[in-house]
């Protein structure tokens, strides 16, 4: 069993930051509506899932949870620190080394929200 089976990131503006992650992340998110709830979903197979989410009950922000997004190579990540700020966001921390997890990077997204990027090793 995984620790996590799905994250949701809270957003204000749910239009500029769908646009935001799929034009960092070069990924489609999939749009629809949860309970009237504007969501948006990042691409999964197995495992754990997550979506951008326009929720009534959570402020976007830099205090709360930190999650970490698989990124499919290190040129995406790497193209994705280099367009990071272009896009509205910014780079909080710039792509690291970690060894056997891969390397990570964190950034802040339109909405404030701190997030981690990771490319495992061998992608």
């Amino acid at each position: 069993m995984n620790a996590v089976n799905w994250f949701e990131i809270p957003v204000q503006d749910f239009d500029r930051a769908v646009n935001f992650y799929e034009a960092l992340l070069q990924i489609s998110m999939e749009r629809m509506l949860f309970d009237n709830v504007p969501n948006a979903l990042f691409p999964y197979k197995d495992g754990v899932g997550g979506a951008i989410a326009q929720v009534p009950y959570a402020n976007a922000g830099d205090e709360g949870l930190l999650v970490y997004l698989n990124v499919s190579s290190m040129e995406v990540l790497d193209k994705a620190l280099a367009q990071v700020e272009n896009l509205g966001g910014e780079v909080l921390m710039p792509k690291k080394d970690i060894g056997n997890p891969g390397h990570i990077a964190v950034i802040r997204d339109t909405e404030g929200n701190r997030v981690g990027l990771n490319v495992r090793p061998g992608a």
